[in-house]
Order: C-alpha cells, then structure tokens, then sequence
C-alpha cells in the first residue's frame, strides 16, 4: 500500500481519510490514507520523516499551506501563482506541489451547485492560504469582475498584483481592498476566512450580497452555520464547503494516481452524515 497523510493542525476531525479511502476502493489504487498532525514549528521536520519512511505524499490543511509552498522543489503553474501549496508528492527529483483548493471550489460551483462564473460578480473574502488557492482559478473560469477583501489589506494587494496579468488575459476586472471596501450587489460571495470558527459576525455587510446570490463559506457543518445562517436572512442561496472538500480530494488523487475518481456517490454520504451532525 502506498501511503499518504493528511498533515495540519488540528487534524483529529478531518474527513479526508475517509474520502481518500473511498476513492481508493472506487479506483482500485493501492491507497492508505491517515492523519499526521504536526505541531508549530515541525511542518518540515515530520513531513521529511513521513517521506523518508516510505510517504509517497500529503495533504496540507491549516495552518501549513504556506511553508508547504517554501518546501516544494518543483510547483504547478497554479500552486506557483498561489503562493500556497495543498498538496505535495514525493518524487524522486524531489517533493513537487500542487494547489487543488480553487479547482475544486470551481467543479462544486459550477457542477455540483449548477451556478454558473463565467461574466458574474465574484466576492473572495480572505487572502490566506485557502483564499490564495482559489484566486487564480476562478479568474479562469470566466468571472467578470473578482473582489478579493482581507483584514490585512496589503496581503490581498499583494496576491491581486500578482495575478494581474491572469486577470488581464482573461478580461476580468480584478481588485484587492479592505473588509469594509467589499462593495455591493455581487453574484458570488466566497468566505476564505475562519471567521465562522472564532463565532464572530459576517466580516462584510449585508450590501456585499445581490439578492438570491451564491454565498459559500469554504467550512463546513457546524463552523460554517453562523455565516450561513447571516446569508440566509439576507437573501442569499448558501452552501458549505464540503463539496469544496471533496472536489479539492479529487484532483489531489489525480495529482498523485493519475486518475480522477468520481465524486458524486461520496459527496451524497458525507452530507447525509454532516447534517446529521
């Protein structure tokens, strides 16, 4: 069995084994997943002993996609544009990188909610590592106008600049600001934030949704409800991140197998079991 690990911390509660496991039963890969949590300042540390001892790759969950960025020798062209890597195989010219978080945002959008990005408004709140993932393949789906807000406003500047000439390519009006700068009315709203886990409020106003708009937060059961629930009273159709989760798992198998497992078996099983949570 080749191995793999989802690494971060916490990652007691993770459902990736679980879905990597289903995928592997579907495929017939010779797949066995498990958790690695990895306290501060031992990301690289554990990460090189899980490779070392056989590894053949790893999932990189909060708060790790950063340094997993620094640690890879060779980065898809997406992860290279992110600045942040979630996904990592071990070969023998050395640990290659990928970034599947804004793939697999997109797949759940347009597939598996059926709302279409190509000319909408898109919100992306947040500019860490999540957020960062997903920049970059909504620009290429089309989107017409792409706001992307951050506490931190120079982080948002920073990956706005950096995606400038995608967004030019692509004819998208693309902009960086502050949480209160997220203007009004938009298609699509994207929460990257934790926000949902410290139980804080929305991070933008109620003026930021167009009635019957998409609103997503990228967690999922219990974390994302409060954001959600804020949506709703505004008007909002909403979903969780979980097909996000799944999606993102997707293209991490194909990353590492070389084939795509279908999803949609599994994602069905995983929300009858996070909505009875």
């Amino acid at each position: 069995m080749d191995r793999y690990v989802i690494a971060g911390f916490p990652v007691k509660h993770s459902r990736s084994p679980a879905i990597h496991g289903r995928f592997a039963a579907e495929t017939g890969e010779p797949v066995q997943y498990d958790r690695l949590e990895i306290a501060p300042g031992e990301f690289a540390t554990q990460v090189r002993e899980f490779a070392a001892a056989g590894g053949k790759g790893c999932n990189i969950t909060v708060p790790y996609k950063l340094e997993a960025w620094q640690a890879a020798a060779r980065r898809t062209p997406r992860a290279e544009l992110a600045h942040a890597v979630n996904t990592l195989r071990f070969d023998a010219e050395g640990w290659a990188g990928d970034n599947t978080d804004g793939a697999g945002l997109v797949h759940d959008i347009t597939v598996n909610a059926g709302v279409a990005l190509k000319g909408a408004r898109v919100l992306l709140i947040g500019a860490g590592g999540a957020g960062l993932g997903a920049l970059g393949p909504l620009i290429e789906a089309g989107v017409a106008e792409l706001v992307m807000v951050n506490r931190t406003v120079a982080k948002a500047e920073e990956a706005v600049a950096r995606h400038a000439s995608l967004a030019q390519a692509h004819g998208v009006s693309l902009r960086a600001g502050a949480l209160e700068d997220a203007g009004s009315g938009h298609d699509v709203v994207v929460n990257a934030t934790s926000a949902s886990l410290a139980g804080a409020g929305s991070p933008v106003a109620a003026s930021a949704l167009r009635p019957g708009c998409l609103v997503l937060d990228m967690m999922y059961g219990p974390a994302a409800r409060p954001f959600l629930a804020w949506a709703r009273e505004h008007g909002a159709v909403t979903r969780d991140g979980l097909g996000m989760l799944v999606e993102q798992a997707a293209e991490a198998f194909q990353f590492w197998r070389g084939v795509r497992p279908s999803t949609d078996g599994i994602l069905a099983a995983l929300r009858a079991e996070v909505d009875a949570s």
